[in-house]
């Protein structure tokens, strides 16, 4: 039975009301975002990209500082350093007011060894964007749960910014950096998120909710520890998912349980990224197709269903903030972000 961090309660037994908004200040220009290994270790052939990912950051605006466990060549196990090495360099930027945002410098195979040991109340006087995905969905998903935290899924800095987007061509990725710069700057709704040939209808309709997701595996994960989620906070939300790796009897597999667990019965519409490296998926010929098992788990659930956009593993990443409302119609393939994402300077506490 799941807890719900806002009350107290058992969720399944009391239900909770949906959690104040906790929206980070708005940064302004010159504010310091800290890259950090919040997940895997940095390698050495991918400190390029790491540069880069820094000269895309300043390009917006900010001052950045890698943080001390972002070396090359330092790991534990799959991990940048032990959990709990982790979580005290977590908790240190997270204590530091001179440090407006984090963003994760890859994804990986960590989070799970240090979600009991954030400081949340570190986070709840002073929340920060925590910007990044795979993996550091567990980080979004748990921090929303427990405090309310808008979480930042976006990319992550060393195969995002510095990766991902330097592939892109150069209108889509001055596109993404005014995105990414108005999101973290800008107290107004962003509106419509901009839209490629690539997204999909899978099923048309409309719907209005909070933003809630990640990698898929991940958001079963989190449902499974002492964090979840209570299931009434799926009541009319937008789940937006992402699945990278494995194979697609597992994405198959995956959507089962969250059908089983109750929460595709109480959602008001989904959103599905790009697969990527998924075996059975590969080829146009796949069968079944991902649309195909998608609205075989959902069954007689006439909920609207937008896919192939462009957030996660297939990069370059459009955000999805967990917690912020949208708007979703899938027939005309619009996804908009309908509140902001930070606050202004002069508001302090949660946010409704």
């Amino acid at each position: 039975m799941a807890c719900c961090w806002v009350c107290g309660e058992t969720a399944s037994v009391t239900g909770c009301a949906l959690p104040q908004l906790l929206r980070p200040r708005a940064l302004r220009p010159g504010d310091l975002i800290a890259v950090a290994s919040l997940s895997g270790p940095l390698h050495a052939v991918y400190e390029p990209d790491l540069e880069q990912a820094v000269v895309a950051l300043e390009r917006m605006g900010f001052r950045v500082r890698r943080s001390p466990l972002l070396a090359v060549g330092r790991h534990h196990w799959w991990s940048a350093a032990r959990p709990v090495e982790i979580a005290e360099e977590l908790n240190a930027l997270l204590r530091d007011p001179e440090v407006r945002a984090v963003i994760a410098h890859d994804g990986g195979q960590a989070a799970l060894g240090y979600l009991d040991l954030i400081d949340v109340e570190a986070i709840i006087a002073d929340p920060k964007p925590i910007l990044g995905y795979s993996d550091i969905s567990l980080l979004h998903l748990v921090l929303y749960a427990r405090t309310g935290l808008v979480g930042f899924h976006a990319d992550l800095a060393t195969p995002g910014l510095g990766g991902a987007w330097r592939a892109a061509p150069a209108s889509r990725r001055a596109e993404l950096e005014k995105l990414y710069s108005t999101l973290l700057t800008g107290t107004e709704s962003i509106g419509a998120l901009p839209t490629t040939p690539s997204w999909e209808c899978w099923r048309p309709g409309r719907a209005e909710g909070r933003l809630i997701g990640g990698l898929l595996n991940r958001i079963v994960l989190t449902q499974a520890t002492p964090y979840a989620l209570p299931l009434d906070w799926f009541d009319g939300a937008v789940l937006f998912w992402e699945e990278m790796g494995g194979l697609a009897s597992h994405v198959w597999s995956y959507l089962q349980t969250l059908r089983h667990c109750g929460i595709l019965d109480r959602i008001s519409g989904m959103v599905v990224g790009i697969p990527h490296a998924i075996g059975g998926l590969e080829t146009p010929d796949a069968s079944p197709t991902l649309p195909e098992m998608v609205l075989d788990v959902l069954g007689s659930r006439d909920i609207p269903v937008l896919g192939n956009v462009e957030f996660g593993h297939a990069g370059p990443n459009l955000p999805m903030p967990v917690g912020i409302r949208v708007g979703l119609d899938a027939q005309q393939r619009t996804l908009s972000l309908l509140e902001p994402t930070v606050r202004p300077h002069a508001m302090t506490g949660p946010v409704s």
